[in-house]
């Protein structure tokens, strides 16, 4: 892996391939300045050794220049995140955005337009890839959530760069997070995995079967086993067609000797809604006019001492319908036993939208080792699949 560390930035242009596909309220003012705050670490490294920062990401999935999706609405929140002055280029290749990069001076940021604007960025265009490889004379890759695509800002460009590319300090970060997880993790190794549908996660549990002890299944697929396993499972969400894979994951997590634990007993609703009626069930025995949306007060209780026991844990997907306050004490708890435990010294790996944005919600940000920015290319990673972002790196 060729890190920061290992290079010497001075006088160099360094193209970073960055994730700020941050959300926009109504004004195009950045709500959430998370996923620029996380590339303030390699920038600053850069600036540090006398180097020139280049800032490509994408925003959102314009269908051609869309006003809405420039990157000039971001520009203000980059500059006041780094505390440096930020220019903006409004084009992203040929000559005005060559002289523009020229011009740079060290220790300058010039943050460019948005890569999807070309529609050449996601078909991962070579000549595309060659024209935004003039814009500096090194490569940076910093942007885990898009490390799955074979984009031409996050994957074709590298061609162009050979020994003068390496990892951003996120992106580096985030490899050596799931690597502690899935490769050497200290056991016990703990998997917690929420979520609505069974078919979406099928190949992130037959993965994960032979790197883990124990396996925590919350969220709506658990009433997709529970009906497989011949419970009733009232108006919950269900995937009738995955209950044969339901089987047979429990039956190939046996014979791995992973422990595979289902809530014993459910939080229900009789109507999809923060002020429904509640009514605890046992998981086996949810009747029909009932829709379980939280794991019980007895399954709370059973998880907290797995989740205690364990020394590595990993939080994909929360545990019921955490965006309901009254549906919410599931995630609540299971993140209050992954934050004890970590403070014991486990090491905790939360990745995915949902865990994500429950963490942050709850306020466990700073109770977990290490939380994931990149929803998908995690999830991918998880699937035990080569993500192109990484490997064009290592080439």
């Amino acid at each position: 892996m060729r890190t920061l560390q290992q290079q010497n930035f001075k006088n160099q242009r360094v193209i970073i391939r960055v994730d700020f596909n941050v959300p926009l309220n109504d004004s195009q003012e950045v709500t959430d300045l998370t996923r620029i705050q996380a590339a303030k670490p390699t920038i600053q490294h850069i600036i540090s050794q006398g180097g020139s920062c280049i800032l490509l990401s994408h925003l959102g999935r314009p269908k051609g220049n869309d006003p809405k999706l420039s990157l000039s609405h971001i520009r203000k929140s980059v500059s006041s995140v780094l505390g440096l002055p930020v220019d903006f280029c409004s084009t992203t290749i040929g000559d005005e955005a060559e002289a523009a990069t020229k011009s740079i001076l060290p220790g300058g940021v010039l943050l460019m337009e948005n890569v999807r604007y070309h529609e050449e960025e996601v078909s991962g265009d070579i000549t595309f890839s060659k024209n935004l490889s003039k814009l500096g004379t090194f490569y940076v890759n910093d942007a885990f959530g898009t490390a799955h695509r074979a984009h031409a800002s996050t994957t074709i460009i590298t061609q162009f760069f050979k020994e003068r590319k390496c990892f951003g300090s996120l992106l580096e970060k985030e490899v050596l997070a799931i690597e502690k997880v899935m490769d050497k993790g200290e056991s016990p190794i703990l998997a917690i995995l929420g979520g609505a549908k069974v078919s979406s996660k099928i190949t992130i549990i037959e993965s994960l079967l032979d790197k883990i002890d124990h396996l925590i299944i919350g969220g709506g697929m658990v009433y997709t086993f529970t009906k497989a396993l011949g419970g009733k499972v009232g108006n919950s969400i269900c995937e009738p067609d995955y209950c044969e894979h339901a089987l047979e994951l429990l039956e190939k997590a046996k014979t791995k000797g992973v422990k595979i634990h289902l809530p014993v007993d459910v939080l229900a609703g009789d109507d999809f809604s923060n002020n429904a009626s509640q009514k605890t069930f046992d998981v086996m025995e949810i009747p029909e006019g009932w829709e379980a949306m939280d794991a019980g007060p007895k399954s709370q209780t059973l998880f907290n001492d797995i989740i205690l026991g364990c020394k590595t844990i990993l939080w994909n997907g929360p545990m019921g319908v955490f965006e309901f306050p009254n549906f919410a004490k599931g995630t609540i708890a299971a993140g209050n036993s992954i934050a004890a435990a970590t403070k014991e010294g486990a090491f905790s790996l939360v990745g995915g939208g949902d865990s994500v944005a429950a963490v942050k919600l709850f306020g466990f940000e700073n109770k977990m080792s290490y939380i994931s920015t990149g929803g998908g290319a995690m999830l991918e990673s998880l699937e035990g699949k080569t993500l192109p972002g990484i490997a064009a790196l290592k080439k």
